[in-house]
């Protein structure tokens, strides 16, 4: 049978919910399938449908630990939340070659964010700019009960900017709002501003005759989740002599030559500087994710700022002075310590805990030392043994069990392909030689 359009969807029971979206299933076995996966913890489940709209399961993820992250001299065991298995593995394997060399130091860090209120006004700038400095106090006015409690925290609206678009969209303007959010990811708070101030700059325009005259409209209101200026900049730095162990019978100055050019490469061409960020934000997803924040966010703006100068790269940059190698990434960042999920979600509050209840620059630093791990990680193997004989190895488990092994077949496996390649096809030839 074919699906049919849904009337009513989000006002019927879990229950009934199921049963619809199973009609041309096998009803029990889906219905066993989304219990499984529900907590027995009643009052936990109801939070976690809370989060979202037609639950009718909980959808996991693996939570991991990298440990012994040293980050401007504070030790962190990093909680990840990610599917991908050698993400852990090459967090912890990367903050455990770091950690005797100074481990991960922050450059500099921003924290402010932006929001616009975008309208449209046919009269001449001029006009504007007389009455702009009015505007700006009637705004700041307007809002003044929503920034109070963001203000004791040290936190509010930093400044106002009229931003003319007119070249690129007729009679289109801007009003660009820059906020610093404290501790909080800020979103509800900056729209909740955002949205009065463009009504009380509805009214402003219409009580004022000789602006009246003029075609005004207000677009929408909403924050950016380009974060040019709530950003991070982390570095990892040792001696070329510190790098001769760190591949077999490659030696410091070879290894840091080759991995300066992949990383130049990165910053060259859009195909490899793709992938190479997509390593990046392995590290930084698996935080955010961990720490009950908007990786979505995190994504959209570390790619809009990969290609701030007019093509895509890389957003980490290597260093060879001397007998010195450095590596850096810059890492645009919006995310919170309180609020939101991060204490609603029970984990998400563990994980803060485990971190030592950090705010919310301390968070960038351990999210940014978790991306450029993993991407230094990545690129290691790249230009040594290459990507697959790591990935393989820890990717062999999930072909284990995929193909059902024994605990007695999964550890002649592992003693099998301890030096062989892994693969599907050489894994199920394996099994199969075993079975008889």
């Amino acid at each position: 049978m074919g699906l049919e359009y849904i009337n009513g969807f989000s006002k019927l029971n879990a229950a009934q919910k199921v049963e619809l979206l199973t009609d041309a299933t096998d009803l029990d076995q889906v219905q066993k399938l989304l219990n499984d996966f529900k907590l027995d913890n009643q009052e936990t489940q109801k939070i976690f449908e809370s989060f979202s709209e037609n639950t009718i399961s909980n959808f996991h993820l693996p939570y991991g630990i990298a440990p012994n992250f040293l980050v401007d001299g504070s030790l962190y065991h990093v909680p990840m939340a990610v599917e991908e298995s050698s993400v852990v593995a090459a967090a912890a394997k990367s903050a455990k070659f770091w950690y005797d060399k100074g481990g991960f130091q922050t450059v500099f860090l921003k924290k402010i964010k932006t929001g616009q209120i975008h309208f449209t006004f046919d009269g001449p700038k001029e006009l504007l700019l007389s009455y702009l400095e009015t505007i700006k106090h009637d705004l700041y006015q307007s809002v003044k009960d929503l920034t109070k409690r963001m203000e004791a925290r040290n936190g509010g609206i930093r400044e106002i900017k009229l931003i003319d678009k007119r070249k690129d969209l007729q009679n289109y303007y801007q009003l660009m709002v820059t906020f610093d959010t404290a501790d909080s990811m800020g979103a509800n708070f900056i729209n909740s501003c955002l949205e009065t101030m463009g009504q009380r700059l509805q009214e402003f325009m219409l009580s004022k005759p000789d602006l009246q005259k003029y075609s005004f409209e207000i677009i929408m209101a909403i924050l950016s989740n380009y974060t040019p200026e709530s950003i991070i900049r982390m570095k990892v730095e040792t001696t070329l002599d510190e790098l001769d162990d760190i591949a077999h019978e490659t030696d410091g100055v070879t290894f840091a030559q080759k991995f300066h050019k992949a990383v130049e490469i990165a910053r060259q061409d859009v195909f490899r500087a793709t992938t190479h960020n997509k390593g990046i934000m392995n590290g930084a997803d698996a935080v955010v994710i961990a720490t009950g924040n908007d990786f979505r966010a995190v994504e959209a703006a570390a790619h809009a700022y990969a290609a701030r100068n007019g093509s895509y790269a890389s957003l980490s940059e290597c260093f060879l002075d001397g007998n010195t190698f450095r590596y850096e990434l810059e890492l645009p960042l919006s995310i919170g310590t309180v609020g939101g999920l991060t204490s609603l979600h029970p984990l998400a509050a563990l994980s803060i805990k485990l971190l030592g209840d950090p705010a919310a620059d301390e968070l960038m630093k351990v999210i940014a030392a978790s991306a450029l791990a993993n991407n230094f990680g990545a690129l290691r193997s790249l230009v040594t043994e290459g990507i697959q004989k790591g990935h393989m190895k820890l990717h062999l488990d999930n072909i284990l069990l995929k193909y059902n092994a024994t605990q007695e077949e999964h550890k002649k496996a592992k003693a099998y392909f301890a030096d062989r390649k892994v693969s599907y096809a050489n894994v199920k030839a394996f099994l199969d030689e075993q079975r008889k």
